[in-house]
Formats: C-alpha cells, sequence, structure tokens
C-alpha cells in the first residue's frame, strides 16, 4: 500500500474496488489467504481527504499494521484484556466499527486498537468487558461499514490514549512521526510474526 508502489503501478488505492482487486491479485500472486504490512509506511491511499489534512501537513504515515483479507473473517485477541472503549467511527476514513483493549502485563499497561471491524462485533460489548487470548474480538465489516476500505483489520499497539475513546490516530504526519513512533510501537513487538 506503499506510496512509491502505487505510483509505481499507477492504482489509485483511495477507491476501495480498485484497492480490493489489488489485494486479490496479491494474495493469488502468494497464494496466500491474508496479507499483512504497513507499519510506518507512507500511503497515497489518504490524499484527497480533507480529515488527513492539518494546515500543510498531510497525515499519510501508517501507525498500525493492516491485515487485508476476507469480510467476516474473524477476529482474536492476541492476547488478555479487557474493553477500554468501543464506536462507530463512521467520517470518511476513519475506522467505522472499532474496539480498544487495555492490557497490563505485570506493571506495565497499554493499549490495542482493532479498527474496520462489522457492525455486529460492538454487540454486547461494555466497558471492563474481558477477553482472554484467543477469544473472539469480532469479524472484519464490508467496504459501506468500515468507511470506504477495502475489508481489512487495523491493528495498532498505543502507550497513552491521550483521552481518546473508542479512536486514536492510526496515521500522522512527518512532523509528527517521532511523537507517534514512540506512542504508537511496531505492533510486531506483540505478534512476533517474523
Amino acid at each position: 500500500m506503499s506510496s512509491q508502489h502505487a505510483i509505481r503501478k499507477n492504482l489509485k488505492l483511495s477507491d476501495p474496488h480498485t484497492c480490493q482487486k489489488f489485494i486479490d491479485q496479491e494474495m493469488s500472486r502468494l497464494r496466500a489467504s491474508v496479507v499483512y504490512g504497513g507499519y510506518l509506511e507512507k500511503r497515497n491511499l489518504y490524499l484527497g481527504n480533507i480529515n488527513f489534512q492539518s494546515g500543510e501537513d498531510l497525515r499519510n504515515i501508517h501507525l498500525g499494521i493492516d491485515f487485508w483479507t476476507k469480510v467476516g473473517t474473524k477476529v482474536v485477541a492476541p492476547l488478555p484484556g479487557q474493553v477500554h472503549s468501543f464506536k462507530n467511527n463512521t467520517q470518511r476514513g476513519d475506522y467505522g466499527p472499532t474496539i480498544i483493549l487495555s492490557h497490563r502485563l505485570k506493571n506495565f499497561s497499554f493499549f490495542t486498537l482493532y479498527g474496520h471491524l462489522s457492525v455486529e462485533s460492538l454487540n454486547g460489548l461494555y466497558k471492563g468487558k474481558r477477553f482472554e487470548k484467543g477469544d473472539i474480538l469480532g469479524a472484519l465489516g464490508s467496504s459501506d461499514i468500515n468507511v470506504n476500505y477495502a475489508p481489512h483489520l487495523h491493528f495498532q499497539v498505543i502507550m497513552d490514549l491521550e483521552g481518546n475513546e473508542g479512536d486514536y490516530p492510526g496515521v500522522c504526519s512527518q512532523k509528527d512521526l517521532q511523537f507517534y513512533k514512540k506512542n504508537c510501537p511496531d505492533p510486531n513487538c506483540i505478534l512476533k510474526m517474523n
């Protein structure tokens, strides 16, 4: 999804149908059912969306890992935690249905964010609801539910939510990158996919 790759292939990834076609081609080429990536990746996906423009600064650096796969794919908790907050973020370019879990390991606290879920994923949730490692949190939503993106999970680790509830920036500008790199470390530190 990087800007350079999209430019090289002449792709308009802000269109969910073009994006889905590209993802399907990549999954077929790799013989995979899921493709993932994107931490600190610079993307042109957000061009033309006023919600990603702050004065002269364009927020286009991705702060989580995206897992691109089929609508309805189940999302599981990678470690124990409890619901901090949840919300259906319906503004164009946002996450759609989102769950944020809080975690405490020994004396260390942090949060994980799960965006672009189905609306049904929010049913039955309440602050403090406990999830164990491997429990199903929800399922991936369709493009019309997850605010015009091809189906995927946005997974992000956050140290300090800065007072946010059910939402937190998933992309930043170059100007703010040093802060967000510290506040949103590489999710692979938890997932250990390599």
